[in-house]
């Protein structure tokens, strides 16, 4: 059944196709035009699933001098804000005497140089669905053209100016060294989606724990940065932006230990007490139009820190935690009650995490200065 790119997603924004759908789709451009002879403007791409089919355009189709065929795909992310949108993903096929479907990094298209990823150390930076859709994309002309299934090819994949674009992606910081990666779950881009956040916090995780660290810092926004370099000296790839999906990314990395078999030594939460708070009202989503302010939290911690009289009225009726800090600045007891608030939080992230040993929280105020101090 074709899928319909003109319909719009539920936020009413423009979808688009993924770059492994690019690649599959001058893939098959390629493969038709070395085996067959043919020039196809435009062809029909299989997506993960096989319910639905996206027909492509195609650019530019070429023959080279070594006899390989070489198609060129235009990215169309739609209304997402995709650093590689327009971006020229190519795709060059050249017959082999394996027997087998190889892929090759082209130009502008990365390589994995640490663990953590789905794709081996020394391999191309091209997901595992975008693989099988190039794999059967082949294996679709070859069993139409009535042709050897056993047939090999080198399937290279590359992108025009690749290079520079994946400067403006987190590739550096996860170990993808000259271009972008070739990604994709669905073949489709989801503009500004929830899936699509949480697709790369998962890459982020699995990245953070790939060669087994002795910690690793999980945080709402940018706090957590500053203080691995400053306090931790830890570096920046095992630092996990999680925004608003704090129980998301407890999963993934509960999932990412189970799965590599290991335990984690520490994990550090850091981030403000108005999102890290939540979790102690088991909101393990944090965005404010799901869920109410973190006050209620903090009040029944100053509750069981003794906090009385005018002080406890004055944080219950504070409209945000910030003003509770802000409340709290000048008492001398301030620091032992928010390293309270830290164990407290501590205590509930680990009863998620059990593959780590020592779960430790730290908070800050907006003005970045640290709150508790608890370890």
């Amino acid at each position: 059944m074709p899928f319909d790119l003109a319909e719009p997603a539920e936020n009413g924004l423009k979808r688009g196709f993924t770059t492994g759908t690019c690649a599959t789709a001058a893939v098959k451009a390629a493969v038709l035009k070395l085996l067959c002879d043919e020039n196809p403007s435009e062809v029909d791409v299989s997506l993960p699933g096989g319910l639905h089919c996206l027909t492509v355009p195609v650019a530019e189709i070429t023959v080279e001098q070594d006899g390989s065929a070489r198609a060129v795909v235009i990215k169309d992310a739609g209304d997402d804000p995709d650093q590689t949108h327009r971006a020229r993903i190519f795709a060059k096929v050249t017959r082999n005497r394996d027997g087998r479907i190889v892929f090759e990094a082209g130009e502008g298209v990365g390589v994995v140089t640490q663990p953590g990823l789905r794709v081996p150390v020394g391999e191309p930076a091209i997901n595992p669905v975008p693989r099988q859709m190039m794999i059967d994309a082949v294996l679709e002309i070859l069993g139409e053209g009535d042709m050897q299934t056993d047939a090999g090819f080198v399937l290279q994949i590359g992108c025009e100016d690749g290079e520079q674009i994946a400067r403006r992606t987190f590739n550096p910081r996860l170990g993808i060294e000259g271009g972008i990666s070739i990604l994709g779950t669905t073949g489709i881009v989801e503009p500004k989606s929830k899936a699509a956040f949480q697709a790369s916090i998962e890459v982020y995780v699995r990245v953070a724990l790939g060669d087994k660290p002795q910690e690793i810092v999980l945080t709402p926004g940018n706090l957590g940065q500053r203080f691995a370099r400053s306090f931790l000296t830890i570096p920046v790839k095992r630092v996990v932006q999680m925004s608003n999906f704090i129980g998301f990314t407890f999963e993934c990395v509960q999932r990412t230990l189970v799965e590599n078999g290991c335990i984690l030594p520490k994990l550090w939460l850091v981030g403000h007490p108005g999102k890290l708070a939540k979790i102690l009202e088991d909101v393990w989503d944090t965005h404010s139009s799901r869920s109410r302010s973190a006050v209620e939290a903090v009040l029944k911690v100053a509750d069981e820190f003794g906090i009385k009289g005018a002080l406890r009225d004055s944080i219950g009726s504070s409209g945000t935690v910030e003003g509770v800090i802000e409340l709290l600045r000048g008492e001398h007891f301030s620091r032992l009650f928010w390293a309270l608030v830290e164990s407290r939080i501590a205590a509930k992230a680990a009863s998620k995490l059990s593959s780590v040993d020592q779960t430790c929280v730290r908070l800050f105020g907006m003005d970045g200065k640290v709150l508790g101090e608890a370890e």
